[in-house]
């Protein structure tokens, strides 16, 4: 077992988040036994550091984060770097709900115990694929808008489900197709492989994010889509925007009220 665990998953969860270096991120991660032991009831003091980050990448605002033109090994890699970028966040976020929100059922822990692994795994993909181009991961600009959102919902886990996994990741479902359909294009299929592995596993973690969700809302009474509509501009989450990937948003556990609230939202 690596020396920074205590083999108890929330408190390994942070140790995890902690960690500033991406690669031994993925090995603290990894590390983590499936079957760990869990105190849910712990609540934890926030640390300083929360999420552990090297200098690199510098972040920057969206719209200053480098272009993606597709026709050189160098655009295709701020293309993966981008990429790989939105797979660390979603490493940082598994870990943060995993640690910071007491008292859920065994299960929720375990359920996000999965997702961090894969999100380790994936990362791990990424970055491998831009070493072979002769990159690494922090070699371009980024942004932060993902971990943004994990700030202003640090207090609701309610909120938290409904715009991370549900929103921002969900997005990625919509997005990921279209990508790995130009990357293949552009000769990089091995890139297109890795984005194919992302997706199918992204549809599971949507999937835990609406089932957590939805039975968050049953148990207090709350319709699904008007209390999502509600966390949406409480949080100033972004706008939704179409195309949809309704077959993989279906078997992500979207129903068919979610979905026509969305292309009603997007005017589609």
């Amino acid at each position: 077992m690596n020396d920074k665990l205590i083999n108890e998953l929330r408190g390994d969860a942070l140790t995890a988040l902690l960690e500033s270096d991406p690669q031994r991120k993925c090995e603290v991660i990894h590390a983590i036994l499936k079957e760990p032991l869990l105190d849910v009831a712990k609540v934890f003091v926030e640390p300083t550091g929360i999420p552990g980050r090297l200098s690199k990448p510098e972040l920057v605002p969206p719209g200053k984060v480098g272009r993606r033109a597709m026709n050189t090994v160098e655009g295709r890699a701020v293309l993966i770097h981008a990429l790989a970028h939105i797979e660390l966040n979603a490493v940082n976020l598994a870990a943060d709900i995993i640690w910071r929100f007491a008292g859920m059922p065994t299960q929720f822990y375990l359920d996000w115990l999965k997702v961090l692994k894969e999100e380790a795994y994936h990362f791990q993909l990424l970055d491998g694929h831009l070493h072979t181009q002769g990159f690494a991961y922090g070699d371009f600009t980024a942004h932060n808008s993902l971990w943004e959102m994990a700030e202003k919902t640090k207090s609701d886990l309610l909120a938290r489900l409904a715009l991370v996994p549900r929103t921002l990741e969900a997005r990625g479902l919509d997005a990921t197709p279209a990508v790995m359909a130009k990357l293949a294009q552009a000769g990089d299929q091995a890139a297109a492989d890795i984005l194919a592995i992302i997706l199918h596993d992204e549809i599971g973690h949507v999937a835990i994010g609406n089932f957590w969700y939805k039975k968050l809302c049953a148990e207090q009474g709350l319709d699904i889509i008007s209390t999502y509509a509600e966390m949406a501009r409480k949080y100033k989450a972004p706008p939704v925007r179409g195309p949809f990937n309704l077959e993989g948003r279906r078997a992500a556990g979207f129903d068919e009220d979610e979905l026509r609230a969305l292309q009603a939202a997007a005017n589609i």
